[in-house]
């Protein structure tokens, strides 16, 4: 008679909660904050991990933004309610190489970056991963709206019960070796509002804390206010250049514009509505052009993370649904692989403002399930 198979607990580990040993990546926000009470709650070896990413004395200054200094407060003060260890870790170095100095290089080049992936790719899920393993830590738990199931082939991402926090486009890089170490709590939730309830229910101070809407090192959303602290003189004025060739005006630096941009060309008196469709870099110029040259249909894609279940290569064409924007709803797309980390995606319907720098991420249009992305580039 075979033995019986040894009870899962909540984390999907064969052992009780009290002999489960977890790290908690926690910004100070609510939703980590909710994470890290929940388990300690259910009786698990919590340890609570902050990480400082930027310069602490101008991040005081700076509420809502996560890892600043009062949100380093505000993690600790979760710790010692819900009686659990709490570190901070100084990844300042770590995280201006790995995500604030391609930041500024790719905004500089034209493209428009997101760096908080680049952040759960290279900091949270690399660095802090291995810190967690280090700490003799059975799993990694964090506050994102993402949901981890095991599927015939393993751990698999899929998007969160909630579509309105899904925060799957910010994970599409998430291996599969990382994503067997991961678990993602809040994933199953229908709303906000419920982790606030559950916030509410274990008294935590920050039941109430608005989300962070920014970049956490980009104050206020300005990103050319950095990119010039960064890198000064980058923002050297130039032509604004209609598509056609004539001359518009001059522009104030290539940094302060993004592919579709409308408002805040300082071009009036003109007929058509007129809209940023290439920046050209390298001769300061701004190209701007009717909406319909927006549009397009083929998207380049490399740096692929594939997470199905068959080889990328292994099919000509995969029918799947892509986003290319965090706030737009996946778009029926044929991804055609050309090796293993790069490939055309060809949109069944034209897209307007597709950038450079930013991800494109793969649906499967039947489930909730991710396969992975990569990163728009230019294709040349």
């Amino acid at each position: 008679m075979p033995l019986d198979a040894p009870t899962l607990n909540s984390l999907g580990l064969p052992k009780p909660p009290s002999e489960t040993r977890v790290v908690v990546a926690m910004s100070g926000g609510v939703d980590s904050s909710v994470v890290a009470a929940m388990l300690a709650e259910e009786g698990y070896d919590v340890v609570g991990v902050t990480l400082q990413l930027y310069d602490h004395g101008a991040a005081l200054a700076k509420k809502g933004a996560c890892c600043a200094g009062i949100d380093i407060h505000d993690a600790r003060r979760v710790a010692d309610q819900m009686g659990f260890p709490h570190y901070v870790l100084d990844y300042e170095n770590i995280f201006r190489d790995a995500v604030i100095d391609e930041f500024a290089e790719s905004y500089l080049g034209g493209a428009t970056p997101v760096p908080c992936i680049r952040c759960n790719e290279r900091v949270k899920f690399k660095d802090l991963l291995e810190t967690a393993k280090d700490l003799d830590a059975d799993c990694m738990a964090t506050g994102h709206y993402i949901q981890r199931m095991v599927g015939d082939q393993g751990a698999e991402l899929h998007s969160a019960a909630d579509a309105n926090r899904d925060q799957s486009y910010f994970l599409f890089s998430t291996t599969p070796e990382q994503l067997d170490y991961l678990r993602f709590p809040l994933g199953h939730l229908k709303s906000k509002a419920e982790t606030r309830e559950l916030a509410a229910k274990y008294g935590l101070s920050v039941a109430d804390k608005p989300d962070s809407q920014d970049i956490c090192f980009v104050p206020n959303g300005n990103y050319a206010s950095v990119i010039e602290k960064l890198r000064p003189g980058a923002a050297e004025p130039g032509e604004i250049v209609h598509a056609d060739g004539r001359v518009l005006g001059e522009h104030r630096g290539v940094i302060h514009y993004t592919i579709g941009q409308r408002r805040g060309l300082g071009i009036g008196g003109l007929t058509e509505p007129l809209y940023v469709v290439k920046l050209d870099v390298d001769n300061k110029r701004v190209i701007v052009g009717p909406k319909e040259m927006l549009a397009t249909r083929k998207v380049p894609v490399r740096e692929i993370n594939w997470l199905g279940d068959a080889p990328f290569t292994s099919r000509e064409e995969w029918h799947l649904s892509v986003k290319v924007r965090s706030t737009r709803p996946p778009r029926e797309a044929i991804v055609r692989p050309i090796s293993e980390t790069e490939a055309e995606v060809e949109l069944v319907v034209a897209e307007e403002g597709v950038s450079p720098g930013q991800a494109c991420v793969f649906y499967d249009p039947d489930s909730s399930r991710i396969f992975g992305g990569g990163w728009i580039w230019r294709g040349y």
